[in-house]
């Protein structure tokens, strides 16, 4: 059994992470879910879609990945984190949730490293020159 991937993120960013992914890994699409918060939606509305598109991967597995600390959407994803067994990481993209897919059937606490890890792994100054980019 793998976990769940939610994405919760100011729209339209989540669905197009969402659709990256699955352009890449496809096979992938039951377990990622995208969940576009509009500017005019109500934090209380909000949290009750994403508990409805969550379901029971509250209980069995849920990786909760959002775009900005402290922001509506992931103000919403700490609520409905509490009390389930789901972690949640601010501050998605694209690596991040490549990797999160690529290792969704590692136990829950494996994959929030794993997801971390490609999130930092990802973000880089890139030089003009290969040279420059590789470690010495």
């Amino acid at each position: 059994m793998s976990n769940r991937i939610l994405i919760i993120a100011h729209a339209p960013l989540a669905k197009a992470l969402r659709d990256c992914a699955m352009h890449v890994y496809a096979e992938c699409a039951a377990d990622v879910i995208a969940l576009d918060v509009l500017p005019d939606a109500q934090p209380e509305d909000t949290l009750a879609l994403a508990i409805s598109a969550a379901g029971s991967a509250l209980d069995e597995g849920l990786l909760v990945l959002t775009d900005i600390f402290g922001a509506t959407p992931a103000n919403v994803a700490q609520k409905l984190v509490t009390g389930s067994h789901a972690k949640l990481i601010a501050g998605v993209n694209l690596p991040m949730l490549f990797r999160s897919v690529c290792y969704r059937h590692e136990p829950l606490d494996a994959l929030a490293a794993r997801a971390l890890a490609g999130g930092t792994q990802g973000v880089m100054q890139v030089a003009i020159t290969a040279t420059q980019n590789q470690d010495r």
